[in-house]
């Protein structure tokens, strides 16, 4: 399973960039988040549990986050929960105006045929991929607010 999100983002890389790397501000300008706690933190390597919501249900999941500044990336590996095991990168696109932000979400599934579909579907589309979306559409608006786009 792969999902894939994106939006372009009035503001610059740097400030697009670090403002996704660090996680401990999600909770204040992302509504659907409703917590995110550290187990382990470092200047580039962290393990969290985060707590969000899709609708009203509420999801939690253990990842760790590896902040690249070299490569302009955040990338995530899953630990534990439903998506044990995938991997999200998050990818910082220069523009002319501004940013285009990709997030990938990529999961194989343990149980063959009957996994596939239930990663798809549920795991991948019903939560991933709108939890993914609002959480792009509020940072665009907090970073464009915050930047007078």
């Amino acid at each position: 399973m792969v999902k894939e999100n994106t939006i372009f983002i009035k503001a610059s890389r740097e400030t697009v960039f670090e403002t996704a790397a660090d996680l401990a501000q999600w909770p204040a300008i992302l509504p659907h988040y409703r917590w995110i706690r550290y187990l382990q933190r470092s200047p580039h390597k962290n393990v969290v549990v985060m707590a969000a919501k899709r609708g009203w249900i509420p999801i939690q999941w253990t990842s760790e986050e590896e902040i690249d500044r070299t490569r302009c990336e955040v990338r995530f590996h899953h630990l534990k929960a439903f998506t044990k095991g995938m991997d999200v990168v998050w990818t910082f696109k220069e523009m002319n105006d501004g940013v285009e932000v990709k997030i990938s979400h990529t999961l194989t599934p343990t149980i063959p045929v009957i996994g596939s579909f239930i990663a798809d579907a549920i795991i991948g589309n019903f939560f991933i991929h709108h939890v993914a979306n609002r959480t792009l559409h509020h940072m665009k608006s907090y970073l464009e607010k915050r930047h007078g786009a």
